[in-house]
């Protein structure tokens, strides 16, 4: 499948089959794969709880006010924002190249952030975000269905999860595989209504 035909195919699904299971090999592809979306810096402050514990996916739907799709789907990924990624060592982002550039990087995160949690906390939504589509098109890629889930208790589901203090959850995306086609879509706006050439 290619990106165009994943975009245009990829719906919010809400009926999987609960019978379907992905293998550890599947889900490390999958996963291998969102941890190459881009972060800002490349500090890689997301952190991906993913899910495939029956009993804990039962979990999360109770905090997802008992939508289905978590305790239905294969698997569920749970994307949070490590909001002290930008101070925790640092200089490994940019591991593969020379001090001189990985210090540069390290002084400018804490120019950008440490005076700022409204900036770490954008920055980990926009990430988590990013990384939230790559899950969706390579899941579509892999042949299964996704939906990205916003709706749930924060609370409950942090006390699933373990969250740490310093964490902020910014959504889930379940994945697996469909028992029931998405409704027709309600309808994209007029390209000239969205897209601006140069300017508004």
């Amino acid at each position: 499948m290619d990106v165009f035909e994943a975009v245009s195919t990829r719906r919010a699904i809400k009926k999987f089959d609960p019978n379907h299971k992905m293998s550890s090999d599947d889900i490390k592809r999958l996963m291998e794969h969102v941890i190459l979306s881009p972060t800002s810096y490349n500090q890689q402050n997301w952190r991906f709880v993913y899910v495939t514990d029956q009993e804990i996916k039962e979990k999360i739907s109770e905090a997802a006010r008992g939508q289905a799709q978590p305790k239905d789907s294969s698997l569920v990924v749970v994307l949070c924002g490590d909001m002290t990624a930008w101070k925790t060592n640092p200089v490994r982002y940019w591991k593969h190249h020379p001090p001189e550039k990985q210090e540069l990087v390290k002084a400018s995160l804490e120019r950008k952030y440490s005076k700022d949690t409204q900036a770490q906390r954008d920055e980990a939504i926009r990430s988590c975000g990013m990384a939230a589509q790559t899950i969706m098109l390579a899941a579509r890629d892999m042949g299964l269905d996704s939906c990205p889930m916003v709706g749930f208790d924060y609370d409950k589901l942090a006390n699933v999860i373990n969250l740490p203090e310093d964490h902020l959850i910014v959504m889930m995306v379940v994945v697996g595989k469909r028992t029931a086609d998405a409704p027709k879509r309600g309808g994209q706006l007029p390209l000239n209504e969205v897209a601006f050439e140069n300017s508004f």
